[in-house]
């Protein structure tokens, strides 16, 4: 187990090549899913477990790993199915997401597949809005369902989606000194984190596009392009990194080499917050990058974004 991970550093370099390496993993059961492996810190065998009162009924118990209490989140019970069983014989996948580790308790833990975003997909039609699912895509002529991480997150401990209603005042203040365009496109595949996107951007007075990943937000940038200047019809992009056919990183990258969209200003905004890589946002020509989710700060950067 320990070789799975080992040249985990090594793999960086895949972002921004519309490319991700993904590790998978089973639950209780024979469905197979993954996890990216750059959000990935360390794959372990599960450690003796400790119960603490009022854990939430997700939480399977507390473990002390690298000198750290975590609590260790029963994957398959948190996506509505069966609680883990032979916890002397789980794995838990360690994971950063939103500023936090995570420890996710898995039945078995597989292997990494190098895997083109092209070839991952949105879910299926008709998964219902209860699903727990951002992404599938096809390995060895087998479904692997790619998990809303953030969804199960939110769930467990909401955050506070509240934003400083200075912030707000300062885009009305400079917005009558220089009017902008008060509409954001916003890309994300994760339905709860775009939801938290849309009530922040709404908060403070902007109408919102909404798109589910990269390559909707580009097909959807240059249909308003074909119908007059693109500055005339938003005034920025929030992307997501992560993204079903065309992640945040070459979204970016396509904006910025299309002679009509390549002005426009992109704030990647990502779970991917411990393991960034911030030569890449600058390669690809991103304005900013800001970790999730914390409304002050999305608020912020698009307070720097308009008033210059």
């Amino acid at each position: 187990m320990t070789g799975i991970l080992d040249s985990v550093n090594q793999r960086t370099q895949l972002v921004g090549q519309n490319r991700l390496e993904l590790l998978t993993f089973r639950l209780m059961g024979r469905q197979r899913y993954g996890i990216n492996v750059f959000k990935v810190k360390e794959v372990l065998q599960c450690p003796k477990l400790t119960l603490m009162p009022n854990l939430h009924r997700l939480v399977k118990g507390v473990a002390h790993i690298r000198g750290h209490t975590v609590s260790v989140i029963d994957l398959s019970l948190a996506i509505g199915g069966r609680p883990t069983t032979d916890i002397d014989k789980a794995f838990v996948v360690i994971a950063e997401f939103n500023r936090t580790i995570q420890a996710f308790l898995v039945s078995s833990v597989e292997r990494i597949i190098n895997m083109h975003w092209e070839a991952i997909l949105p879910p299926p039609d008709g998964s219902g809005k209860a699903h727990y699912l951002t992404a599938v895509t096809n390995i060895d002529n087998e479904l692997v369902e790619i998990l809303d991480v953030e969804k199960i997150l939110a769930e467990i401990a909401p955050v506070d989606e509240t934003m400083d209603s200075s912030i707000s005042e300062e885009i009305e203040k400079a917005q009558a000194e220089t009017p902008v365009v008060r509409r954001i496109l916003i890309a994300d595949d994760s339905t709860v984190a775009r939801k938290q996107v849309e009530r922040a951007i709404t908060s403070i007075g902007f109408e919102v596009v909404s798109v589910k990943d990269g390559k909707e937000a580009y097909e959807k940038l240059l249909e308003m392009a074909s119908q007059g200047s693109i500055y005339d019809q938003i005034s920025l992009v929030i992307s997501d990194i992560e993204m079903p056919e065309m992640d945040g990183y070459t979204l970016t990258a396509e904006i910025r080499r299309h002679a009509e969209l390549k002005d426009l200003y992109v704030i990647l905004h990502s779970s991917l917050s411990g393991v960034f890589n911030q030569a890449m946002v600058e390669r690809v020509g991103a304005n900013s990058f800001i970790a999730k989710f914390n409304p002050d700060e999305l608020g912020n950067a698009v307070k720097t974004a308009l008033i210059k």
